[in-house]
Parts: structure tokens; C-alpha cells; sequence
């Protein structure tokens, strides 16, 4: 030990001062378990050093080294045993280890609230843009040489050469060979006009995010064709997680949707499976749990209107899209009416497509494609087409398919679709907002669209 050496140190000076002379070190307890320590330098006759000088300083450097050797031995009793030493560093590397996760929380935070800025600012972008097109000072007013028809009308897009491109159509493509051929589309009414194959698709905006873990996926929509009183905007959303989803939220418009206050709640008198629902005509279009049955539920009068098996399909996790949610049964909208998208084991697992009467639900044709139903993660219809997305999960997906019924054909594609969120549980088209909506991990975004011409 360090004073150990001290003090052989300071007896050897003293030797070589003093010789002759004896220095004795005294080891005493003090009555409170520690000792304390002092010199005595003596000679048979107690004389000083021969020069006469060097005894009173030896004594003092003695003792002063005694105190010392005393500090040291009740710093060593004072310490604790090692035990305790090695608990102390564990609890600091516990505190320090608690201080890094908190360090990791706090970053996850900051780049989660980064990408709702962005969302948000590309939405209050948006929003400023539809309410004051450039070269206006006030609300936008319709275009003079537009269908004055609302049914297909586009919403105003803030960028003129995708906006041209849209009027274009609109004005100089004629109604499919579908319309014409099966009369569900009433050919040759501004209905109809508008309608070409899909080329682009945007990416995603954001409206709003679900909360709760109910919202992890779900299903929102607007009425294409609404009735008295809802209107285009009343925008409706369901969270599908859950084994009794009756849940319904009504919002007056896409803003109050975001705030997350909804204007009414409907209770569905069943229990819907998967995120397979549309809102068309004043009715809500669903699947009951564990059935293959679509139900119409009337909005207006809260109550089941009509409901049909979908004979031979599959349900409750038979044939369900690759991302799975029981999405065996899966409705759509486009400009010729309403649609069911499924398979049946007749088909193997193959996507079956059916058109509805939206009032008795009766099947009037079916078309069974190709495509394999669980090798795809959803799909949709647009002007008569089916088209389907390759993965609800990687953020470079693609429109994979399209199967057209004029024709009965389908045809591969490489449309790219962001799934920014990565993981994504529905996507409908709306032919009035001429957009996708899309529920992509408690958040719910649309997806603005190209056509080209047919």
C-alpha cells in the first residue's frame, strides 16, 4: 500500500538524520472502529541529532505522516466492500442503459412527427389549391366548356397539364364497349364519358390516422352517387380490427375526418368481416361475418334493405387477398355501378368478378380471370377494368394486372404504387373524385389518377 511505503520511506531519512536515535510508530483505536497512528523519536539519553537541529522537524514530518496514514485506512473503512462497490457501477450502467432507450423513443418520436408534417403540409397544399385555383382570388368557380353533369366530374387538380389531360378525356373519349354492349352504364350519358385504361398513380396524401389499435387497417369512402341528406362530402370509415366490427363513423366532410370527431355513429345490426365495404347510392355495402353474403345497409333509415349469397364463394380466410384479413369478399365501385370481387373453389382460387344490382344485390354477369386472388395484395375497378396491386407491404409495389371485361382479357402491367406506410388493407376507386382511398397502417390517404384515352 501506498503509505506503507511512506513510511519506510521517512524511517529510513530519519535513520540517516538521526543515527542513533529510535523512532517508534504507535497503532491506537480511537473507540469507533478506527485507529489512529503517532512517531516518538528518543535516544538512550535523549539527545538531539549531533548537529543539534534535526529532531523537531523529524518529529513533525512524523506526525504529519501519521495523519495521513489515519485519512488513508478510514477512506479504505469507509468505502464498503466490494459487493457493494460493483452493485453501485451495475445501477449506473442500468441508469445508463434506461437513459439510451429513452434516447431511442424520443428519436422515433421526432421522425414520426417529421412525417405528419410533411403529410400535412402536402394536404394544407392541396386543400389551398382546390379552394383557390391559380390565377383566382376567390373560391373556385366550374369551367364554362365542362360537363355540366356532376357524376364524372374530376376535382380540380392544381396541375394544368394533368387537368388538360383530364378534360381531354372527358371531352373526347366515347363510353366504353362495355357500356354499350351490357347497357349497365347508360351509354351515351355523361355518365359514361371519361373512361380509358389506367397509366398513373400519384403518390399518397394523407386525410387522417386512426388512434387506436381497432384502426391498425379499416376501410373509408365517399358516396360517388349520394342521396338527401349526405352529400359529396360526408366521408364514412370503419376500423375493421375486432371480432364484432358494427362501428359505421359518419363525418360531415374530409377535414372533420382528420379531427377525428365524428358527426354520428351507426351501429350495424351484424358484425362486418374484412375491409371489403363500399358506400354506393345511399347504402352501405357489406360482407357479414362469416357468411358469403352481401348485405346492403340503408343509411338513411338505419336498417338492412337487402342481402344475397354470393353462390359457391369463398369466406372467413378460404380466398383472401395476400395481406390475408379475411378478404375473401370484396365490393367496388366504378362508373358502371357495383361490383364483387372473389373466388370460388370452382375457379381454384382465381379471381372470380361479378356485377350487382345495387338494389336487389342479384348477380347480372360474372367473368372469371386468371389472376390468382392470394398471389395479390388488393384490387379495384375502373371503367369496366379490374386492376390489381402486387404488395400491401414493399414501398415500391406496382398495378400488377388488369383484366378488362370488354374483352375478357387480361394483360400484365408495371404501374408503380407507393405503399408508404407499408402495410396496406384497402384500396377502392371513387369515379366522382376520380382518386384511389386507400387504408395504409391507421392512416388513410387517396391517390390521385391518369387515364389514357381509350
Amino acid at each position: 500500500r501506498t503509505w506503507l511505503w511512506l513510511l519506510l520511506l521517512l524511517v529510513g531519512t530519519l535513520a540517516r538524520r538521526c543515527r542513533g536515535e529510535t523512532a517508534f510508530l504507535r497503532r491506537a483505536p480511537d473507540g469507533s472502529g478506527r485507529c489512529t497512528y503517532s512517531f516518538t523519536v528518543a535516544s538512550p539519553d535523549e539527545a538531539p541529532c549531533p548537529d543539534g537541529s534535526g529532531v523537531p522537524e523529524l518529529r513533525a514530518e512524523l506526525a504529519a505522516l501519521a495523519g495521513r496514514m489515519s485519512r488513508l485506512e478510514s477512506r479504505e473503512l469507509g468505502s464498503g466492500p466490494r459487493d457493494s462497490q460493483q452493485g453501485a457501477y451495475g445501477e449506473l450502467l442500468r441508469a445508463k442503459a434506461r437513459l439510451e432507450e429513452e434516447k431511442g423513443r424520443l428519436e422515433r418520436e421526432k421522425e414520426e412527427l417529421a412525417r405528419r408534417l410533411e403529410s400535412s403540409t402536402l394536404e394544407l397544399s392541396r386543400l389551398r389549391a382546390t379552394r383557390c385555383p391559380p390565377g383566382t382570388e376567390g373560391p373556385a368557380q366550374p369551367l364554362a366548356h365542362a360537363t355540366p353533369d356532376p357524376g364524372t366530374a374530376p376535382r380540380w387538380d392544381p396541375q394544368p397539364l394533368a387537368y388538360q389531360e383530364l378534360q381531354s378525356e372527358r371531352t373526347e373519349v366515347p363510353a366504353s364497349r362495355l357500356l354499350e354492349e351490357t347497357a349497365l352504364g347508360r351509354p351515351g350519358s355523361e355518365e359514361s364519358a371519361g373512361c380509358g385504361e389506367l397509366v398513373w398513380v400519384g403518390e399518397p396524401v394523407v386525410f387522417g390516422r386512426a388512434d387506436s389499435i381497432a384502426g391498425k387497417y379499416g376501410v373509408w369512402m365517399k358516396d360517388p352517387e349520394p342521396v338527401p341528406p349526405f352529400t359529396r362530402e360526408t366521408t364514412w370509415r370503419v376500423d375493421a380490427v375486432g371480432t364484432e366490427v358494427r362501428q359505421l363513423f359518419q363525418y360531415e366532410a374530409a377535414e372533420q375526418l382528420a379531427q377525428g370527431y365524428p358527426a354520428k355513429v351507426h351501429i350495424l345490426p351484424r358484425p362486418l368481416e374484412s375491409t371489403g365495404a363500399v358506400i354506393y347510392r345511399g347504402g352501405f355495402f357489406f360482407q357479414p361475418r362469416r357468411s358469403r353474403a352481401v348485405a346492403r345497409y340503408d343509411l338513411r333509415g338505419e336498417a338492412v334493405t337487402a342481402e344475397r349469397e354470393i353462390p359457391g364463394a369463398g369466406y372467413h380466410g378460404q380466398y383472401p387477398y395476400s395481406w390475408g384479413g379475411y378478404t375473401d369478399i370484396d365490393l367496388a365501385v366504378d362508373e358502371t355501378g357495383l361490383w364483387v370481387i372473389y373466388s370460388t373453389e370452382k375457379a381454384r382460387g382465381a379471381i372470380v368478378l361479378s356485377k350487382l344490382d345495387p338494389d336487389t344485390l342479384e348477380i347480372r354477369r360474372s367473368w372469371e380471370t386468371n389472376i390468382r386472388k392470394r398471389g395479390v395484395a388488393n384490387s379495384f375497378v375502373i371503367c369496366g377494368t379490374l386492376y390489381t396491386v402486387s404488395s400491401y407491404s414493399a414501398p415500391n409495389a406496382t398495378v400488377n394486372f388488369a383484366y378488362d371485361t370488354a374483352t375478357s382479357t387480361s394483360r400484365a402491367l408495371s404501374i408503380p404504387f407507393e405503399n408508404r406506410f407499408r402495410y396496406l388493407s384497402m384500396v377502392d376507386y371513387n369515379p366522382r373524385e376520380r382518386q384511389l382511398f386507400a387504408w395504409d397502417s391507421f392512416n388513410m390517404v387517396t391517390y390521385p389518377i391518369r387515364l389514357s384515352h381509350a
